[in-house]
C-alpha cells in the first residue's frame, strides 16, 4: 500500500534542486552485486504522482483576504505565510526598489507592536522566519509553536492594517542604508552584475521586468516618507494578499482566528498588474564583460514564458534534461566527453509572466573560448532538433518527483507546503495548482518537449561572456531602468467592487465589525516540549555501529555513513587530498562510469552525496523507501569500489583547481583562507576550512595517492551508520548486511590525527588584503578558545547569541539597524570536535571600514565589561531556544543531523530534550562569565578584504597595527 503523500514545492524548484549529486568513499574493495534498474515507467510514475497531495481549504474574508489552510498534525507547529501581490514589476518610474525596501520596513514594527518584529518572533521560538521580494510578489513567513499562533497572527495583521503610524523618517533612513548595503554586497561578489545584465538585455526599456528588484541607488536615496507611505496604501491591503496556515491547525480554528485578527482591516484599492509580454529580441546579440572570476563563463539566454504559461513545465523538462541532470547532455559532451568545460548547467530565471532560459558553461583553463562556444552551440542545436529521449525524460521526471517528496515534511520556511499553496493561489487563483504542474510533467513526451524547445529556443538569443579581469563598471549606477508611468495616476490607481467567492466565503459567518484589542501581544499558550525520536542501535557483522530513528511522514529513507577523516586527515604537505578523492569518487566505480552512476541514481529517484568537514568524511544516500534495497547496493558500490580512473582524475583536478581560484575571487572565502592559519597556526584546524587545499598539491596528486587515502581512512572500523526514515531498524540492518556486511577492515592499524598542537599566542592586528574597486569591505576576525566540541558549551553559545549570533544581537543591531553600514554582521562560535574558535564577520560599506572595527571593539569590550546581559536579552535567549526546539527537528534531515551530533560529541540520547531545562536554569551572570573567558578583544586577529586605497587611511584610528598585502589571485 503506497503511503499518501503531501507535496511541497514548485516543479521548477524541484527540477533545479533535486538533480545534483556528489559522491565518495571506501576501503578494501569487495565485489558488490550490480545495481538493478528500477522500473520507472509512466504507469508507476503516474501512480506515485497521484499520491502527492496537499489537502487544503480556502476561505475569504469580506475585506478580500484569502486564506488557505492545510492541516498537518505531525508536530505542534504552524507555518504562517503572507504573500502580497506586489513586486518590483509594479514599481513606477523613479521608484525602483520600493517593493524590496518596504519588505525591510515591515520588519521594523507596527503601531501596536513597535520595535523590530524579530524580537517577538524569537521570543515565541519561531523558526524559518524571514521575508523575500521578487519581481512579482513580497512574502513574509514564520513557523511557530501552535500555542503562539494568536501572537503571530496579531503581528502579521498589525503590519497589514496598522503600520503607517510606526513608519518614521529615522526608520526609513536606516533601512535605505541597509538596502543599499545589501545591493553593494550582491554587487561585490563574483558574477554579482549578472542580475543587471540579464534583465537589461532580455527585457526592453519600459518592460516591467527590465529593472532589478534591488533597484537603483538614486531611487532608494530619493525615497521620501510620503512616497513609501503611499506605496503601502496602494499595495498592502488584505484584498491584495494571500494568507496560508499550514500545520497543527484546522479550518474551523483558522476561520475564527483569521476573522478575529484580520477582519476589521479595511479593504484596499485593487492592485492592477502591469501588462507583461514575453519579449522577442530583434536579432542575436552578444556582450563581453570583465569580472573578478576564476575562468571565463559563457551564457546563452532566451526570453521564454513565465510560470503561468502552459509552456512552463515543458520548458522545465527541457532545461532539466539538457543541463540539469548529473547525466545531462551538456555534462556528457562538454565536461566528460570533449573536456572543454569545468562545469555546465541549464536553468531558468523564472517570473510569473515571463522568464529567461539560461545555458552556461565555464571554460576549462587552457581551452580556447571559441572551441567551447562552438561545441556548446552544437549541443544546444542538437537538442533543439532532436529533443530529449524517452529515457532522459523518464529520469528527469523520477528525479523531480523524488525531490518533491523530499520536501514534503516541511510545512513552511523558504520552501514547504505553505509556499506551494500560496504561490498557486497568488499566481493561478488555485492553491492546488501544483497538481496541474505535476500532471503536465507526467504527460510530457519527447515530442511535446521538443516542440516547445523549437518554439522558443530558435528565436534570437542574448550571449553574455564573463571574462576574468578588472570590472569596467560596478553596480552603483545600475538597477533603476524604470517602468514609465503613463497614466499619471500610478500603477495601482484602479479599484473594483468587493467580491467574495461564494464557494469559500460566507459573509455573515465571517463578518467582523470591530478592531480587536491590540494593546498588548497575546499570551503564548501552553507549549509542547520536544519529543526527539528514540535512537535505536545495532551492530553489523563487520562491527559497524548503526544508529536508527523512525520518521514515516514521507516514504523516504536517508542513510549517512560517517568516517573519522575529514580535511584534517590530509597532512600539511597533502592539503586537498580528501576533497579531490571525493570528487574523483563521483566519477564512477569499477563497474559504472560517471554517466552510468548518475543514470543509476536518476532511475532510482535516489541521490548519493559525498562530503567532508574538518573532522569527518561522510557519504549520504536519500532514497525512496520502496527502492531502498537497490539504492543501498548503489551506495555500497560507490563507497567500496571507486575507480579513480586517470582520465576522470584529470577532469576533476581541473574543476578543483578552478574552485581554488574561485575562492580567491570571493572576498569572504579569500579572507578566511588567510585568517584561519593566522589564528590556528600548526594545529590541524589551521587550514582553509573549505578543504580545497593547495593548488600545487592538487596538481600533483595521482590515482594511486587517492586510492591510498581512501584505503587509509574509508574503512568499516573507522565509520558509523546513521539511518532515519520510513523503515524499521530490522529492515535497515538486514539491507545494510546485504550491502556492507562482508566489507572487512584491513589488517593495518587505524590512522590517527594529532590535535595536541599548541595554538600560537594571539597577536592582535589587521591584515588588509587589497581587492581594488570593492564597494564593500569584508571584516573577518578570530581567536581560538580554550574549549572543545565535546564540552558542554550551551552557556557559551547563548552568550554569543546575545553578542553577535542572531539578527537581534548587539553587533548586528548596531552596524545594520542603527548605523545602516551593513546588510548583516555577526559573531559565531566555530564548532568542531577539538578546539573551538570565536569568529566575527561584517560586510560593511567601504568608507565605514575603520568605524565598523571601532564599533565591534565597543560592543565586545562593553559586553564583557559593565554592559552585560540584560533581563530582556536573557528572557529572549531562553524563550527562543526552548520554544524553537520542536521546529528545529521538524524534518528527517534535521533529526539525522541531531543524531550525528549526539554521537560525535558524546551527548546523551535525550540531549535535545533536556537542553530546554539547561536554558531555563541559565543566568545572566553565567553568560557574562562565559563571555569574559572567551570573547577577549585584545586577542582578536582581523583580516579585512577591501580596496586598500579607500580602507588603509581608515585603519590608523583603530589603534591596531596593520599590514597591507595584495590578494593572491
Amino acid at each position: 500500500m503506497m503511503k499518501k503523500i503531501t507535496a511541497m514545492t514548485s516543479v521548477l524548484a524541484l527540477a533545479l534542486g533535486a538533480c545534483t549529486s556528489y559522491t565518495d568513499g571506501e576501503v578494501e574493495s569487495a565485489p558488490v552485486a550490480p545495481v538493478a534498474e528500477a522500473d520507472t515507467g509512466d504507469a508507476e510514475l503516474a501512480a506515485l504522482v497521484d499520491e502527492v497531495q496537499i489537502p487544503y481549504e480556502t476561505f475569504t474574508l469580506p475585506n478580500g483576504l484569502t486564506t488557505v489552510v492545510h492541516t498537518d498534525r505531525k508536530a505542534p507547529l504552524v507555518a504562517v505565510s503572507v504573500w502580497y501581490d506586489v513586486g518590483s514589476k509594479h514599481e513606477p518610474a523613479g521608484k525602483t526598489g520600493f517593493a524590496h525596501l518596504f519588505e525591510h520596513l515591515m520588519f521594523n514594527g507596527s503601531e501596536n507592536a513597535d520595535g523590530d518584529f524579530f524580537e517577538p518572533l524569537q521570543q515565541v521560538g519561531a523558526t524559518g522566519f524571514n521575508g523575500t521580494t521578487n519581481a512579482d510578489r513580497t512574502n513574509y513567513f514564520e513557523t511557530v509553536p501552535t500555542a503562539a499562533i494568536d501572537r503571530v497572527l496579531m503581528l502579521e495583521s498589525d503590519r497589514m492594517g496598522y503600520l503607517l503610524g510606526a513608519v518614521t523618517q529615522e526608520k526609513l533612513d536606516n533601512q535605505i542604508g541597509v538596502v543599499q548595503n545589501e545591493k553593494r554586497r550582491g554587487d561585490n561578489q563574483p558574477f554579482g552584475l549578472l542580475r543587471y545584465e540579464v534583465v537589461e538585455n532580455i527585457f526592453p526599456k519600459g518592460h516591467p521586468y527590465h529593472h532589478s528588484t534591488i533597484g537603483s541607488m538614486d531611487d532608494l536615496q530619493n525615497a521620501s516618507l510620503e512616497d513609501v507611505k503611499q506605496w503601502f496604501r496602494d499595495n498592502y491591503g488584505p484584498n491584495n494578499a494571500v494568507l496560508v496556515l499550514a500545520g497543527d491547525i484546522d479550518v474551523a480554528t483558522a476561520k475564527e482566528k483569521v476573522a478575529h485578527w484580520f477582519g476589521a482591516i479595511p479593504r484596499g484599492d485593487e492592485v492592477v498588474d502591469p501588462a507583461v509580454t514575453v519579449p522577442q529580441l530583434a536579432a542575436d546579440k552578444e556582450k563581453v564583460i570583465k569580472d573578478q572570476v576564476s575562468t571565463t563563463r559563457i551564457y546563452r539566454m532566451w526570453p521564454v514564458p513565465g510560470e503561468t504559461s502552459t509552456d512552463y513545465v515543458p520548458l522545465v523538462m527541457a532545461q532539466t534534461t539538457l543541463g540539469g541532470l548529473a547525466s545531462s547532455r551538456l555534462d556528457n559532451a562538454l565536461v566528460r566527453g570533449q573536456s572543454l568545460a569545468v562545469s555546465v548547467a541549464s536553468w531558468q530565471w523564472s517570473n510569473e509572466d515571463a522568464g529567461v532560459f539560461v545555458v552556461q558553461a565555464d571554460l576549462k583553463p587552457g581551452v580556447e573560448r571559441a572551441a567551447l562556444e562552438a561545441a556548446l552551440d552544437e549541443q544546444i542545436a542538437g537538442f533543439i532538433a532532436e529533443g530529449p529521449t524517452q529515457d532522459e525524460l523518464d529520469r528527469s521526471k523520477t528525479s523531480i518527483v523524488s525531490g518533491f517528496i523530499s520536501g514534503i515534511e516541511s510545512v513552511g520556511g523558504f520552501g514547504g507546503k505553505a509556499v506551494t499553496l500560496a504561490e498557486g493561489e497568488l499566481y493561478h487563483d488555485n492553491a492546488g495548482h501544483f497538481r496541474t504542474q505535476l500532471d503536465q510533467m507526467v504527460a510530457a513526451s519527447p515530442e511535446s518537449v521538443r516542440a516547445i524547445t523549437q518554439q522558443w529556443l530558435t528565436k534570437p538569443r542574448f550571449s553574455l561572456i564573463v571574462e576574468p579581469g578588472e570590472r569596467t563598471e560596478g553596480g552603483e549606477n545600475r538597477g533603476g531602468a524604470a517602468i514609465p508611468d503613463t497614466t499619471g495616476e500610478g500603477l495601482n490607481a484602479a479599484a473594483v467592487d468587493w467580491y467574495c467567492n461564494p464557494d469559500f466565503c460566507d459573509p455573515e459567518e465571517m463578518q467582523t465589525t470591530a478592531a480587536q484589542d491590540r494593546s498588548k501581544l497575546p499570551e503564548v499558550g501552553p507549549l509542547t516540549d520536544l519529543d526527539f525520536p528514540d535512537i535505536e542501535r545495532a551492530t553489523l557483522s563487520n562491527g559497524m555501529e548503526v544508529y536508527f530513528a523512525r520518521r514515516d511522514a514521507v516514504p523516504k529513507v536517508t542513510v549517512r555513513m560517517v568516517f573519522d577523516a575529514g580535511y584534517t586527515a590530509d597532512s600539511r604537505d597533502a592539503l586537498g587530498t580528501q576533497s579531490l578523492m571525493l570528487a574523483a569518487m563521483d566519477e564512477g566505480t569499477d563497474s559504472l562510469d560517471a554517466t552510468e552512476l548518475a543514470i543509476a541514481q536518476e532511475r532510482l529517484g535516489a541521490s548519493v552525496n559525498g562530503f567532508a568537514n574538518l573532522d569527518e568524511t561522510s557519504f549520504q544516500l536519500t532514497a525512496l523507501s520502496t527502492r531502498l534495497a537497490p539504492s543501498l547496493d548503489l551506495l555500497a558500490d560507490f563507497i567500496r569500489n571507486p575507480a579513480f580512473r586517470a582520465d576522470d582524475l584529470e577532469r576533476v583536478r581541473s574543476q578543483q583547481l578552478n574552485r581554488i581560484s574561485a575562492e580567491m575571487k570571493s572576498p569572504v572565502a579569500a579572507g578566511q583562507r588567510v585568517l584561519t592559519p593566522l589564528v590556528y597556526g600548526d594545529h590541524p584546524y589551521g587550514i582553509p576550512a573549505s578543504g580545497l587545499g593547495d593548488s600545487d598539491v592538487v596538481t600533483g596528486l595521482t590515482p594511486a595517492a587517492l586510492d591510498a587515502a581512501h584505503q587509509r581512512w574509508i574503512r568499516p572500523d573507522n565509520g558509523k551508520v546513521f539511518v532515519v526514515g520510513d523503515t524499521t531498524l530490522a529492515e535497515a540492518v538486514s539491507l545494510l548486511e546485504a550491502s556492507f556486511g562482508d566489507w572487512r577492515a584491513p589488517a593495518t592499524p587505524l590512522p590517527a590525527k594529532a590535535f595536541d598542537v599548541e595554538i600560537p599566542e594571539p597577536d592582535a592586528r589587521i591584515v588588509l588584503l587589497n581587492r581594488p574597486n570593492s564597494p564593500q569591505s569584508v571584516i573577518l576576525g578570530g581567536r581560538i578558545l580554550d574549549a572543545r566540541g565535546t564540552d558542554d558549551n550551551t552557556v557559551l553559545l547563548a552568550a554569543n547569541e546575545v553578542l553577535g549570533g542572531s539578527f537581534l544581537s548587539r553587533i548586528n543591531m548596531n552596524l545594520r539597524e542603527t548605523k545602516g553600514w551593513s546588510y548583516g554582521s555577526r559573531s559565531g562560535v566555530v564548532y568542531n570536535r577539538d578546539r573551538l574558535g570565536f569568529a566575527i564577520q561584517a560586510e560593511v560599506q567601504a568608507d565605514r571600514t575603520g568605524d565598523s572595527i571601532l564599533e565591534l571593539e565597543k560592543e565586545i569590550t562593553g559586553f564583557v565589561g559593565d554592559n552585560g546581559v540584560t533581563p530582556e536579552e536573557l528572557e529572549r535567549t531562553i524563550n527562543g531556544n526552548v520554544r524553537e526546539l520542536p521546529g528545529q527537528f521538524e524534518t528527517s534531515s534535521s533529526v539525522l543531523a541531531g543524531m550525528v551530533n549526539i554521537v560525535k560529541y558524546g551527548r546523551a540520547d535525550d540531549y535535545y530534550e533536556t537542553i530546554a531545562d539547561t536554558y531555563r536554569s541559565m543566568t545572566a551572570e553565567q553568560m557574562v562569565d562565559a563571555a569574559r573567558r572567551n570573547f577577549v578583544y585584545d586577542d582578536i586577529v582581523y583580516v579585512v578584504v577591501g580596496d586598500a586605497e579607500v580602507v588603509e587611511p581608515q585603519l590608523e584610528r583603530t589603534g591596531l597595527p596593520y599590514t597591507v598585502q595584495e590578494l593572491d589571485q
